[in-house]
Formats: structure tokens, sequence, C-alpha cells
């Protein structure tokens, strides 16, 4: 059982940052299923679809590493709240088009790109942001928390986001998001916490001292092994991830039947988010008592077998089942390497570690979402999704190869870095 003191709901101002969260995930959750089935209806292919994801994913690529080092030297509560808001305003210009008939595929592709532009600055503070609200000691249930939190909000939120797209249209259902991310804004800025000084902030920034700061955490990545394999691994199955998230849509209208403006596509995404909510409050647990390596093996190999099942699927009965496992694997070894990192990395590195390290292991993401949109348009879902799975596949070899079932526990590593 959990202690008192690990507890982070115990803390008040935890408990404001994550009500904050979760307003805009549910926002959030509703675009999940909105913002696709727009590009979908707009264009009816399934490339662009596939490309939507990809768009999104692309931004981590291009700013993660400056981004996590500018997060270690800049006020991070600021950056929550200034980039929280700026991405509901650019949400909001998606409705404000649509009801001036102005909206076209690429105004979307460009809001899009500009959301998840600064959700990576979002990002980067929030890894920084999280120990020093804390504590080191209560990171695995702050972490675990926050996934439970939303994923509830997922459970419910694309359910919804289908049935409000298909009642008042998925332009419009997309306002409910920019008013969520403003809201969490105001919230965010009443949160209190002390901020831990980072060495050489107060040092005027260069563009030498920005390349020494990415480099820092670069090398502390390498030099740390089981984040570095961790991370390697991660850049492999984000390929297979980045395919069944820009392929949902296409494979619930072409592979279960439905049509483009059926409700029941957000339960594809609530199956998911299911999943990753039965994993999120017993992940603690799972570190506590199973080694770190043998986590990561287990993941990738429930999560490749379902993503098999998942391509020669034609019932919506089974396919909820299979998403729901598939998400529930595949969170797990992500929420492991997250805690893992921070966990241990030095709080002047939080930022910078985490953020290349998600950069590394989400590069494949967009490779993944134009490979399996490109494929599923030219040939067949099924063959797009057998393809990609084996991203995962390669990171399960990597993971088997580098011996990681000798990798201890969380509790362990973190003695050994004490």
């Amino acid at each position: 059982m959990t202690n008192n003191d690990d507890r982070a709901l115990a803390l008040p101002a935890f408990r404001l940052f994550l009500t904050a969260r979760t307003i805009s995930w549910a926002g959030n959750a509703i675009t999940l299923v909105a913002l696709p089935v727009l590009v979908f209806q707009l264009t009816g292919s399934p490339a662009l679809t596939g490309l939507l994801t990809a768009t999104e994913a692309l931004p981590y690529l291009v700013f993660g590493l400056p981004a996590g080092a500018l997060a270690d030297r800049w006020d991070r509560k600021r950056v929550l709240v200034v980039t929280g808001a700026a991405s509901g305003l650019v949400m909001a210009s998606i409705p404000l088009a649509a009801s001036l008939e102005l909206l076209t595929v690429t105004h979307l592709f460009v809001a899009a790109l500009g959301v998840s532009s600064l959700f990576v600055f979002f990002d980067a503070a929030g890894f920084g942001a999280l120990p020093e609200l804390v504590g080191r000691n209560r990171i695995p249930s702050a972490t675990g928390t926050m996934v439970a939190f939303g994923t509830v909000i997922s459970l419910i939120g694309p359910a919804a986001g289908g049935a409000i797209a298909a009642a008042v249209g998925p332009a419009l259902a997309l306002s409910i998001d920019a008013a969520a991310y403003l809201i969490a804004a105001v919230l965010t800025a009443f949160v209190h916490w002390v901020p831990i000084a980072s060495p050489g902030a107060d040092v005027p920034l260069t563009a030498a001292g920005l390349v020494s700061d990415i480099a820092d955490g670069i090398r502390y990545i390498w030099r740390t092994e089981i984040i570095r394999w961790l991370t390697l691994i991660g850049a492999g199955a984000s390929i297979s991830g980045g395919a069944m998230l820009g392929l949902t849509i296409v494979a619930g209208v072409e592979q279960l039947g439905m049509t483009d403006d059926d409700p029941r596509l957000g339960l594809l995404y609530s199956a998911t988010a299911l999943g990753a909510f039965l994993v999120s409050l017993a992940v603690s647990r799972i570190q506590r008592s199973v080694g770190t390596g043998w986590i990561t093996i287990a993941a990738l190999s429930i999560s490749w077998i379902t993503q098999l099942v998942w391509a020669v699927n034609t019932s919506i009965g089974v396919g909820l089942v299979v998403l729901a496992v598939f998400q529930a694997a595949s969170t797990l070894a992500i929420m492991n390497g997250i805690i893992v990192r921070q966990s241990l990395a030095p709080d002047h590195l939080q930022s910078r570690v985490n953020t290349t390290a998600r950069m590394i292991a989400w590069g494949g993401t967009p490779l993944g979402a134009m490979l399996g949109g490109t494929l599923a348009e030219h040939f067949s879902v099924t063959l797009a999704l057998v393809v990609c799975s084996l991203g995962t596949a390669l990171g399960l070899a990597i993971a088997v190869g580098a011996r990681l079932w000798r990798v201890p526990t969380l509790g362990a590593l973190r003695s050994e870095v004490t």
C-alpha cells in the first residue's frame, strides 16, 4: 500500500494542477475524434487522414531539443499558461472559419501544426514542473494519477465527441476544445509551486549556450543505459503507434463497416482509453514489484500481438477489446519510460532529458502515420497495419538483444543513482 507521503493528491497545488489538465484533456478528447473526421469528410482520403497524425507529431522532431533546453531555463509555470492560452486561440480559429464558410483543409493542417508546436513547449515545461510540484518520491503517484484522470476523460470524451460531431458538425465541436484550453490556462496560473533553480539559468542565453544545454541532455540519456535503451525501443514502437492512431477512423470505416459520421467511431478511442486507465491504476504497484526490463518486454510482446489481430479484425466487439488491450500494453511501456526518466534525471536536466527522449521515442510516429496512410490508400488497411507493426517487433528485438530482463525494479534503480 502507498504511504500518504507518497500520494500526490494529498497536495492542494497538485489537485488544482490536475483539475486544469483534466479540463484541457476533456477538450482534447473531443478533438481526437472531431478533427480527423473533419479531414476525412472534406477529403475522403485515408492518406490525408493519416498525414494529419504525422503533422501533429512532426513538431516534436523539430522543436523537441531546443524546447527542453529552454524550458530548463524559463519559468515553467509561465510557459504552461502562455502555450495553453495560445493553443485555445488557434483551435478557436477552426469553428470561426467554418462559420464564415472559409474553412479549408490547409487551415486544418496549419492549425494542427500550430497547436502541436505549442504542445512541445508545454510538454517540456510540464516534465520539469511535475517534480518541482510534487517532489521526487511522489512522481509515480502523480504520473499514475494524471494518466488515470486523463483516461477517464478519454473514456467519455471520444464517445461524446463522436456524438457531438455527428449532431452539430465536427468544426463546431472543436470550439469546446478551444474553451477548455483557455479555462485550463487560467487555472494553471493560480497553481503555486517553488521552482528549482537550474545551474546557469541566470547566464544570458546564446546560440552556443543553447547547443551546450541540449548536448548535456543528450549525453545524460546516452550515459544512462536504461534510459538509452527505453528511448531507442520507443522509437521503433512509435512507428506502429503512429499507424494505429492515424488509421483508427479509416479502419472503423473500411474494416468495421461504419460510416464517416457514425457516432460509434468515438467508441474506438474510448476503448483505447479504457486500456490506458486500467494500466494507470496499477503502474505504481507494477513498478514496485516487477523489473523495469521485464515490464518493457511484456508490454511490447502484447502490443505486437494485438496489432496483428486488429489488422485482420472485422468485428466491432472484438475490435474494442483488442484496442483496449493494445493501449494497455502501449501505455505501460510509455509510462514505464517516462517515470524512469523523471525518477532518475537531475532536476536541472528534467525538461531537456524528457523532451529529447520523447522526441527520439516519438520519432517514428509521423513515419508510421504517413506510411500507414499511404499503404492503406494504395493497398489495404490490413497490409498497412501489418507492415507498420514491425516497428514494435523491432523494439521487442532490441529489448531482448539488450537483455533488459536483467534491469531491476524502479526502486532499485533509484537507489543506485542516489
